[in-house]
Formats: structure tokens, sequence, C-alpha cells
């Protein structure tokens, strides 16, 4: 993977701006956090959606994360360009709008009725989002102190979670609105019943991504007004061979493996939960009902973000790492073994583990690069693309072994993030 091009961040804190001014602007950001946390959480509602409407087994519907979770491999570094051409503050009211376009996208997908196109949409939304990533993660990082980095992160990804906790309530009440047919009732209607019934029940996606797609253009304009503080300058540009190369940073490429499996682990459960819960042996429940257990899954993670932007002001960042992954490994192993309400309430509270996961992740992984740190965060945001790729091979198991049995994939990541947070987070050169 090449470096990726983005504006570089030469100093630990923005140069001018007065405390206050920091404050404003880290405010007006974290309603990004919130909107892209939002968005990204909806498609837990859409797996089981589209699962039914479309008549899928996991692997196939694991597409969504797949079409979604690529785009941050495919536009990271057109978005980090765009940031080199017209700064951080546009290229996060251009996210925005292509966001927005994404939205308006669902209501032709919804019309036909067509996966393909839903997965379409979603790349478009997903490329909005990127801009939104590339743009606003090391922003955040570089305003205020180098110390206090991953608490700031961990404080707006907080209001993401606030957007992840309030998405599945939103989707159960709008897009999970109707009784759906199951898969034998559907096997049995005419092509043309069954096609007037896909039209339906897609068409319940309509009103819900219109209204987002609004709501994200008022929030372009929004953000356009304000006077964000401006980023330091960039000390070089992509091909100045006297900055060195990220590859030469073990913490960085070790870090991107890191949020590659974070982001994976993190997606290909909160994928699962509405089919999880709804297993007889699990929580034995509707969709619609466990649509509201997935939020508690994202308001633990809300919870833990709060609290551990608390804890990183004085507790070391990888060691915080380190315990919050060990613990969700066993939580994850915890619900694999046992049924019912424990294995429920454990697959839970692992979001509150993964709170701390991405920001900590984040910030070690760019530690002591210098000029470097742009073209590092950029590198760590096309590793999202993990939440492309793991949620498809659990889907794989998923279909083989079963959904109980297939959260073993999430156990292996989440025991490569307690090595790197305990030795391969160290900020080493090795060229």
């Amino acid at each position: 993977m090449p470096p990726v091009p983005n504006a570089n961040l030469s100093q630990p804190t923005l140069s001018t701006p007065q405390a206050s001014t920091h404050r404003a602007a880290l405010s007006v950001v974290t309603t990004l956090f919130f909107m892209w946390g939002f968005l990204t959480c909806l498609n837990d509602i859409l797996v089981p959606h589209l699962k039914a409407i479309f008549d899928l087994n996991y692997a196939q519907v694991m597409l969504i994360q797949f079409a979604f979770f690529s785009a941050y491999f495919i536009f990271s570094i057109p978005s980090a360009k765009v940031i080199d051409w017209i700064g951080y503050q546009k290229t996060m009211v251009l996210g925005l709008f292509v966001m927005a376009l994404g939205a308006v996208l669902f209501i032709p997908a919804a019309s036909v009725p067509s996966f393909p196109l839903f997965l379409g949409a979603l790349m478009v939304l997903a490329a909005g989002i990127t801009a939104l990533q590339v743009a606003a993660n090391p922003y955040v990082s570089v305003l205020g102190p180098a110390r206090t980095a991953s608490s700031r992160l961990n404080l707006t990804q907080a209001f993401n979670s606030l957007g992840t906790f309030l998405a599945p309530w939103f989707g159960k009440a709008l897009i999970l609105s109707t009784a759906a047919l199951s898969i034998a009732e559907m096997r049995l209607l005419s092509p043309d019943a069954l096609q007037a019934y896909r039209q339906h029940e897609a068409a319940t996606v309509k009103l819900p991504y219109l209204g987002l797609a609004v709501a994200l253009l008022v929030l372009g304009i929004v953000i356009g007004r304000f006077n964000l503080p401006a980023m330091p300058a960039a000390q070089h540009r992509v091909g100045d061979k006297s900055a060195g190369s990220v590859w030469q940073y073990r913490h960085l490429v070790l870090g991107a493996v890191g949020i590659f499996v974070y982001v994976g682990a993190e997606v290909a459960i909160g994928s699962f939960l509405v089919n999880y819960f709804s297993q007889s042996n699990i929580g034995n429940v509707s969709e619609k009902v466990a649509a509201g257990f997935v939020s508690y899954y994202w308001l633990s993670a809300m919870v833990g973000r709060f609290a551990g932007s608390a804890i990183l002001q004085k507790v070391r960042t990888g060691l915080v790492l380190g315990i919050a992954a060990l613990a969700a490994a066993s939580l994850v192993c915890i619900s694999m073994l046992t049924f019912g309400h424990i294995a429920l309430w454990s697959i839970i509270l692992v979001g509150l583990f993964n709170s701390v996961m991405f920001p900590s992740i984040f910030t070690l992984g760019i530690a002591e690069l210098g000029p470097l740190t742009g073209d590092g965060s950029g590198m760590l945001v096309m590793a999202i693309v993990g939440g492309a790729i793991i949620p498809v091979i659990q889907g794989v198991l998923a279909d083989r072994i079963g959904i109980h049995h297939a959260f073993i994939l999430p156990v292996l990541c989440y025991l490569y993030i307690v090595f790197y947070a305990f030795k391969g987070s160290k900020p080493l050169k090795t060229s």
C-alpha cells in the first residue's frame, strides 16, 4: 500500500488559536462524528432488512458492509488529495454533500428494488464519510496538546457512539416498521406478488434516507460558514524524499493492521446482532425487538468513550488499550460458550471495551511521525477497509458453522490488538 498523500501535520498543536477557539472548533467537528456514526450504524438495520427482502445468505448480505467499508480503501487517497487542494474545512463540507447524494440514491434503489443499487448508494455514502474521516481525525488529534490527543479523540468518538446508539431506534421505528414475511412465505409468492412485496418492504428506507439527505445538506452549509482554525502548513508535499517514508515506522504499520482488525471485529459483531439475538437459543425475539437490543451495544460504547476520555488523561494509552482488548476477547468467548441472556448481554458489553480502541490505536499509530503525521493518518484511515473484509469472512463462517460460533473471528482480532497495545505500538523506526 503506497503512502497516502494527505495534508501533513508538522506540529503537535495548532499554532495560533486560543483554547476557547479550540473548544468551539471541537464542538463543531464533533457533529460530524455523530452523523457518520449514525449512518454507519444504520447498516446494522439494513443487513436483516435487505437479507429478508432479497432472500440472501449471510455471506451475500455482508456485501452491504463490504461495499460500505471498501470505500475507505478506494477513496482515502483521493480524499487526501482533496485536502491538499482545498483544505480540511472545505473537504468536510464536500464530504457531507457527497453523503447527502448517497442518501438520495437510496430512493431509486428502493423503487426498483435492486440490491446492487443499494450497494452502489452505500458506496457513495461511504465515500463522503471517508472524506470526513481523513479530515476530521487528524484535525481533532492536533486541536490541543499532543499528550491528550487520545482523550480528545475518545471524546469526539463518544458522540460518534451517540449516533450509533440512536440509529437502531430510528431504524427500528421507520425501516423495520412492518411485519415481514418469512423466507418460506416469500418463496410461495408468485413472481409478480414477490416483486410487489419487495417494493413495499424496500420503500420503508425512502423517507428516512431522504430526511437524512436534507440534514446532511444543512449541516454542510453550517460547517462551511463556520470559521474553523487553520491547520499547520505542511512541511513537505508528496514525493519529497527528505521526509522519508511511513513504511519506516513499525508502530504505524502494525497500527494500520490494528485498525483493520478492530474495525472489522466491531462491524462484524454489530452486523450480526439482529440475527444473533433473533436466534431461539439466544434472545428468541423478533428482528424489530432485536434492533432495540443492538442500540444497547452502541450505548455501552458511548459510555465507555466518555469514561475513556477521562481515564486516558491519567493512564497510559497502551495499557488502557491492552486491557480493553483482553476484556472484549473474553466477553466474546463467553457469548460463544453460553446461551440465552448470558450470551446476549456478554456480547452487548463488548461495546464498552470497543469504545477506546479506535482512538487509542490511531493516536499510538501516528505518534512521533513528525511531518509524516498526515500520511500516517491517511494510511490508518485506509485500514478501515477491515470493515469490508472481516464481516464477509464471518458471514462465510456463519453459513458453514453457524452464527454462534462464527464469533471466533472477532476474538482473534482482539488478541492481535492485545499484542499491539503491549508491544507493537512502541515507536520504532525500522530503517
